[in-house]
């Protein structure tokens, strides 16, 4: 909470405002929008804000998960076993035709 109002105070002094000018602020808010809409703003503010706040917290967690991982080793290919080497020869003979019988 204190780091919230800290920000709030370095804003305030950003912009010289003092509480005259807030309240004027806020006067004209209320005769712009009317007490209705005003409501409908914050939540559409606070939703907004609450979506930029969560998409950076996912850049920054990604960022930092990259650069923990160890890279990942690539394995060589493995060698064709026995069974995948017989495969290709019953194949061949299968498919062959006696000769001397033609139709």
């Amino acid at each position: 909470m204190v780091i919230h109002l800290e920000f709030m105070n370095t804003m305030i002094a950003l912009f010289d405002l003092g509480g005259g000018q807030i309240l004027l602020i806020l006067a004209l808010i209320l005769i712009f929008f009317g007490a209705r809409k005003i409501p409908e703003l914050a939540k559409g503010l606070g939703q907004g804000i609450k979506e930029f706040k969560k998409a950076t917290r996912e850049v920054t967690d990604e960022i930092q998960n990259a650069s923990e991982e160890p890279p990942k080793r690539v394995s060589p290919p493995s060698a064709p076993t026995q069974a995948q080497n017989q495969a290709p020869a019953a194949s061949q003979n299968s498919s062959s035709t006696p000769t001397g019988t033609q139709s």
